[in-house]
């Protein structure tokens, strides 16, 4: 029996798939995939989905660069959902967001979590949220975006900015005031200076990790 074939798809041939970063287990998104998007996943180690809307194969990333590289594929144990374990090459949600799931639900039972509870917020993933977001300001370069102006001086302009928010992190800390304020400005142009190179938060953290080591 082939691969494709322990795979039990619905009767529009279809088969829920969740993408999950291999490298921190983020949930990434979610999508749908037939035997043909399975098979071409499996033989190129690509990922390639369904669209229920285009009706057609998708290769994740093939007009917008952000592609996604599976390591493994799993069956869950009844056989009728993939997970795909990749190593994303960009944010995988078409608004620039690293992860489709970034909106949040609350009720009487289910709180919000970290944001608006005083529960601290991790700085890796706030730093993923906003580089997304810049990742969206620069695709659509709306008028009055203060990043959207940035980007749009060059990355000359930027790269100043960031030397100069990089002095006021200094000058605060020999202070021992606003120091949390000016990191905060220091990443944030620093993030765009990388979304303005192409360079992406997934790459900086892969040298960050090979040097742990």
């Amino acid at each position: 029996m082939g691969v494709s074939e322990r795979v039990r798809f619905d009767e529009r041939g279809l088969v829920p798939v969740v993408a999950q970063d291999a490298e921190d287990g983020a949930v990434l998104m979610m999508a749908y995939a037939n035997r043909e998007a399975v098979e071409r996943t499996l033989a190129t180690g690509e990922a390639h989905y369904y669209s229920r809307s285009r009706e057609e194969l998708w290769h994740k990333g093939e007009t917008s660069g952000n592609t996604q590289r599976v390591l493994e594929v799993r069956l869950d144990c009844d056989g009728d959902a993939l997970l795909y374990l990749v190593e994303p090459r960009g944010p995988a949600c078409h608004t620039g967001e690293r992860t489709c799931f970034f909106a949040t639900l609350a009720g009487e039972g289910v709180g919000i979590s970290l944001e608006g509870t005083g529960e601290p917020v991790g700085l890796g993933a706030m730093l993923e949220r906003l580089s997304g977001t810049i990742a969206a300001r620069h695709r659509q370069m709306p008028e009055g975006s203060y990043t959207a102006s940035l980007i749009a001086r060059g990355p000359g302009y930027v790269a100043q900015k960031v030397g100069e928010e990089a002095v006021e992190v200094v000058v605060a800390a020999l202070r021992g005031e606003r120091v949390a304020e000016e990191a905060a400005d220091l990443l944030y142009h620093l993030l765009v200076l990388l979304e303005e190179r192409g360079v992406g938060t997934e790459e900086v953290a892969r040298v960050l990790r090979d040097r742990h080591r």
